[in-house]
């Protein structure tokens, strides 16, 4: 099927502006929580190091907050620019989330964060404290409600259908507390946390192989290496597992795309390496685990697990192999996370984390991947919810503004890339520049 031009370049504008945007909220949400940690072993241990430290993140954080900001007013005006139906069905009941989203990200958090960086001497230690705390909690609020609206397109809860065909809020508890909605925000949370914990760790390697700031090194190092195995142990295990049975049992046509799997099966295999043939409807030189699928899905070996075959081909979601090779690369970078995490810790407890030179360089250059981990997750996610823009309700065919020509969002996405690349470097020289300056210059 051929699709409408219009339609494409508007999906394409979403799937780039949001993807961009992504890189800089999961950084912030992660490094929220990595301040308060810093800033309260300062406290506790009077420790002006971790004082240091504290102080030195949080204008890392200051810079990736305003990138984000800037980055994200543009994402919600396409909601009535290229998406218009989209607004006026869905907007009674996702304008309370994204409402409240912005009060938190931009007054909460936005308020607190310039206390925390310009009122130490004046608040003292243990108010400076507060103000970290308040800027978590208003990043991990802001994160809450976010995933919320994305909670409520995966699986509509707490509305009623009005006489014009749009939907309205029911209930608010009812959409806050979405079935759905836990278990996605604590799998995307942790997420950006082990993304912070690997960018703490990376810094941390580079001051120890390039031979300065060696006692901050050690400390980034250190903290980065327990945060993230921390994070990643609840993104596996619970949260990753209860997702998982969320998608089996709201949108098993999605798990089974997610997995390769073409064919009802008793006993479905896990297929760990494998490339999707969309004509044969097969996966092309498969490496699986016999019964693993079904034991992981039902905690049956035997259990049957729907393949593709069990659903209309219109309920598919659109971009199979897309969706497929998403998945896995989320879940092979994870154990690649996991394996470096373990390593690291080994490491740290024999004493030798700090002097073992190429485990340092695999530190530092894996701080890239975390964001690719995180960006192949929400792709799945997305993917996943194809055809469907709100998740049995709409089509995502019948959501775009249809006074919007394929020209104007052709024109518009290149306008996005061209401006998006210049906030890219001026990002990057600014925190190139920041850690060049190193934690000491926080002791002036």
């Amino acid at each position: 099927m051929i699709m409408d031009p219009a339609f494409l370049f508007d999906r394409l504008q979403f799937a780039f502006t949001i993807s961009f945007h992504y890189l800089f909220p999961q950084l912030t949400m992660g490094l929220a929580l990595l301040l308060v940690v810093l800033k309260g072993i300062a406290i506790w241990k009077k420790n002006e190091q971790y004082n240091r430290a504290a102080k030195f993140w949080a204008k890392i954080f200051a810079i990736n907050f305003f990138i984000g900001v800037v980055t994200g007013i543009p994402m919600e005006f396409q909601f009535g620019t290229n998406w218009a139906r989209f607004s006026t069905f869905a907007g009674g009941v996702i304008g309370q989330t994204l409402a409240m989203e912005g009060v938190f990200a931009f007054f909460l958090e936005s308020s607190f964060l310039g206390l925390f960086l310009f009122g130490e001497k004046r608040l003292g230690q243990t108010k400076h404290f507060i103000s970290g705390l308040l800027v978590f909690l208003g990043a991990w609020v802001s994160g809450y409600f976010i995933v919320a609206t994305n909670a409520w397109m995966q699986s509509p809860v707490a509305y009623t259908m009005a006489d014009d065909g749009s939907v309205h809020l029911s209930s608010f508890w009812g959409l806050l507390l979405n079935p759905w909605l836990g278990w996605q925000y604590l799998h995307t949370m942790t997420a950006s946390v082990v993304t912070a914990a690997f960018v703490m760790a990376a810094v941390g390697s580079y001051y120890l192989l390039a031979g300065r700031s060696i006692e901050y090194g050690k400390l980034f190092v250190r903290v980065g290496l327990i945060a993230g195995a921390i994070a990643m142990i609840v993104f596996v295990l619970p949260s990753g597992d209860k997702q998982g049975k969320n998608v089996a049992e709201k949108q098993p046509v999605t798990l089974a795309a997610m997995e390769g799997l073409f064919k009802t099966k008793q006993g479905a295999e896990l297929v760990l390496i494998g490339q999707p043939d969309m004509e044969k409807l097969t996966i092309d030189n498969p490496i699986h685990i016999p019964y693993l699928l079904s034991f992981l899905t039902y905690y049956r070996w035997e259990a049957e697990v729907k393949g593709l075959d069990a659903f209309p081909r219109e309920d598919w979601p659109d971009n199979i192999p897309l969706l497929y090779y998403s998945y896995h690369i989320m879940v092979g970078l994870g154990t690649i996370f996991l394996a470096v995490l373990v390593a690291g810790l080994l490491l740290l407890r024999k004493g030798r984390l700090y002097v073992v030179r190429p485990y340092l360089w695999v530190l530092m250059l894996s701080f890239p991947f975390p964001y690719i981990a995180n960006t192949a997750g929400w792709m799945t996610a997305e993917l996943g919810r194809q055809p469907w823009l709100v998740y049995g309700l709409m089509r995502t065919a019948h959501g775009t503004s249809p006074m919007v020509s394929a020209g104007n969002s052709l024109f518009t996405l290149l306008g996005f890339l061209g401006m998006y690349f210049i906030i890219g470097v001026l990002f990057l020289l600014l925190v190139i520049r920041r850690i060049n300056q190193g934690p000491e210059a926080e002791a002036h």
